[in-house]
């Protein structure tokens, strides 16, 4: 990660800092003269907050908190008042500056600091002046008596976690082909101690993945199926939470061909792929007692001359014969295949996440993703809490039975896509199929990618998926 994080050891007095305070009664305790002090006032009376004062030595930063509303967006409030003060650090060219929790809550601090550090975030690899447009921010020093060396610890690994996703989403095929990312979820799993398995197309071929080898045909890249297991000795749960993530890693809708504005952004189809190693690298690295597997398969969906067609019917890893009648229905096709791999290990809970349909961010756009459950109330609850908690929202649409009705093939056991209509819940049906277990489905179509910055979520991929699986593993193991 780029910005080191530190506890400071005494009170910031000419360094670059932000004041957290609660109100005006709160300037008092700060050292600062008395125009400054009417200075600040006017601006808060203005509904202007972080105000900066800019001492020329050094600057302050007086962010007044959000004292309204639900927890859940008053965290989210400071985190967007961090990415506000990252902003004026980087206009400053400061290079070290203090948070300094003057009125201000242990969970409070740590999201305006999230904030500041996720909204420092950049991917600049390709850029031929990268020196000259790199963010100039390298340390955030955290002065309070309530946050100790392990919170610091703990947001660390989770900001890097975030970006190593977000440079995998970011990274064009190219350089990302499903190989490669496979390499690159085996150096997360050496340097955090997960168990990395990567099949080769002639063990799925073996294992007669047809949803994940149907997909792949139109390519000359191989697919790769990516095993993470974190298997502490002290495990708090025998049997595996798994993660199935979609790795896509370009998806051009293969025959049947997605028009070129729509096949801009398909290098972070494998987002929810990224997110599940993202995720399992960070729970490692945090050392949570808690058995979970990543199941990731990946390919890329092209249109080559012998790429599967609609009307191929393919017979997936379980033996279930589906009728393609849309290439681009491919997510669903590669993690029906992971779906049923996971019985081998009789889990506690699957969820799957994935870029899996537009139908999912034309109906809530890119404030949420979209999630359905099956035998899984307890644990979907605790999700959308964590969801709510870490703002990486998940608004539950049904799973009803009727659904099924429009996976319903002549000539084979279902099809691969529905109508036209409830798009997104009908390939979670497809989905639903393939499972025994308790099972939640998360399409993070919408929040996956943004192109343009949305305060600490910068340009490309988000890295959404992360921190809900973190703190959402945390909560249920009741750590």
């Amino acid at each position: 990660m780029e910005t080191i994080i530190k506890k400071a050891l005494r009170k910031p007095t000419a360094a670059d800092t932000a004041y957290l305070v609660k109100g005006v009664q709160d300037l008092k305790t700060l050292a600062l003269s008395g125009q400054e002090i009417e200075y600040v006032k006017k601006e808060h009376r203005a509904k202007r907050s972080p105000v900066e004062i800019n001492r020329y030595k050094n600057r302050l930063y007086v962010v007044f908190q959000v004292l309204s509303g639900t927890r859940s967006n008053r965290l989210e409030e400071n985190r967007k008042k961090g990415a506000d003060v990252q902003v004026m650090l980087n206009k400053a060219k400061s290079e070290r500056m203090v948070v300094y929790p003057v009125n201000s809550t242990k969970e409070e601090t740590l999201a305006f600091t999230e904030g500041i550090l996720l909204s420092n975030y950049q991917f600049l690899k390709y850029k031929k002046d990268a020196a000259k447009k790199a963010n100039t921010l390298q340390e955030i020093d955290i002065y309070s008596d309530e946050i100790n060396e392990e919170d610091i610890n703990e947001l660390s690994i989770l900001v890097d976690s975030v970006y190593k996703v977000r440079d995998m989403v970011n990274e064009p095929v190219m350089e990302l082909n499903a190989t490669k990312f496979a390499e690159r979820i085996k150096q997360m799993g050496e340097d955090s101690g997960v168990k990395v398995e990567v099949f080769n197309k002639n063990k799925i071929e073996s294992l007669k993945m047809g949803g994940l080898l149907a997909v792949n045909k139109g390519s000359i890249d191989p697919p790769t199926f990516s095993i993470m297991e974190w298997k502490p000795a002290k495990a708090v749960n025998k049997k595996p939470v798994i993660l199935v993530g979609k790795g896509v890693v370009y998806d051009t809708g293969g025959l049947s061909l997605k028009p070129t504005n729509f096949m801009d952004t398909m290098k972070s189809d494998m987002a929810g792929g990224a997110a599940v190693a993202g995720a399992i690298y960070a729970i490692a690295k945090a050392k949570l007692p808690v058995y979970v597997i990543g199941l990731i398969p990946a390919t890329d969906n092209r249109p080559d001359g012998n790429a599967y067609t609609p009307g191929d019917v393919i017979t997936m890893y379980d033996g279930t014969t589906v009728e393609v009648l849309n290439t681009d229905a491919e997510g669903r096709m590669i993690l029906a295949d992971a779906l049923s791999y996971a019985k081998k290990y009789k889990p506690e809970l699957v969820i799957d996440i994935a870029t899996l349909t537009g139908s999912a961010m034309r109906a809530i756009g890119r404030q949420a993703m979209v999630g359905m459950k099956t035998k899984a109330e307890a644990d979907f609850d605790i999700l959308k809490k964590s969801g709510d908690y870490v703002h990486e929202r998940v608004v539950e649409f049904p799973l009803w039975d009727e659904y099924k009705e429009d996976l319903k093939s002549e000539i084979a056991d279902m099809k691969n896509i529905g109508g036209a209509d409830a798009g997104a819940i009908t390939a979670a049906k497809f989905l639903e199929h393939f499972t025994d277990y308790p099972y939640i489905h998360l399409d993070i179509a919408g929040p996956s990618y943004y192109t343009k910055k949305d305060s600490y979520r910068t340009t490309g991929g988000s890295g959404v998926g992360v921190r809900l699986f973190y703190d959402f593993i945390k909560t249920k193991a009741g750590l």
